[in-house]
Parts: C-alpha cells; structure tokens; sequence
C-alpha cells in the first residue's frame, strides 16, 4: 500500500501536467470578428486550431469577385489568426482549402499570391472544389493547422 501511495506521488506531477497542457484557448481576433458559431483559433498547448478563413476584410465585406484577390484576403486573416497567438507562417504545418471554381484557384495569378505567402514553407496540404461555400460570394476558404516552437 505504501509503494501503490509512493508512486502515485511521484506520478500525480505528471498527470496534472498532461492535463492543463490540453485544456483549451478559445480566441478571435479583433480583426477577425466574433461569430456565433465558432471561434477562429483554438489553441491546446502549443497546438493552433484555425478556422477556416474566407475573403471578408474586418469590416466583413467580401473583397471582391476576383479568384487572386481573394486568395490574397484568406492569407491575410489566416496570418491575423495566426499573429494573435504568436505565429508566422512557418509554424503551418496543414492547410484544407476549399474552392469553388478549381481553374481559377490554380490560374497564374491566385497560385503566385499562395507562392509569394508561403515562400520555400510547404505545409501538407488539401485542396478540394466544393459547390458552394458558407456565402455564394465567396470562392476559397483555407483553415490551417501550426505548430508554435
């Protein structure tokens, strides 16, 4: 009994430990807006869970029409979500993005936006056409996964 009593002492640091590292941190960015919903990022320890970002600026309108410039708008708050817990793009290691005209996400012009945010950084990554995003204005949606150092 006294042993079983020893060990669990020198154990109960461990498991206390483990345990408020995954409690969770639920935050949007001022910029971002405050959803009903969701939340933009959850963060478990040194973990980011990002929303899927679409191409409304913080005054909540659509940038506009155009595949390249919305592309250039989801970046933008994928890195706002990203700057409110301390990451850069470098901490990226998944992206899901969800378009709805897939020639057009890959056209010269939307594909040098994506290269010129993510430079030499590859993240894995998903891209996959849907019908319809959650407005039938918007044409890309990217969440994201990081990992802080």
């Amino acid at each position: 009994m006294r042993i079983r009593l020893i060990l669990v002492g020198l154990f109960a640091p461990f498991i206390l430990a483990t345990a408020s590292a995954q409690s969770l941190q639920f935050t949007n960015p001022p910029a971002l807006g405050s959803p009903a919903t969701y939340t933009h990022v959850v963060r478990a320890g040194k973990t980011l869970y990002i929303a899927g970002q679409v191409a409304a600026g913080s005054d909540g309108k659509v940038v506009g029409p155009a595949m390249a410039d919305q592309v250039k708008q989801v970046l933008a708050n994928l890195k706002t979500a990203l700057a409110s817990q301390g990451g850069e793009v470098q901490h990226i290691a998944k992206i899901n993005i969800y378009v709805t005209d897939m020639d057009a996400f890959r056209a010269a012009d939307a594909a040098k936006v994506r290269a010129d945010f993510f430079g030499t950084h590859k993240p894995a990554s998903t891209l996959v056409q849907v019908v319809r995003l959650a407005s039938p204005d918007y044409k890309v949606e990217i969440e994201a996964i990081a990992v802080l150092p």
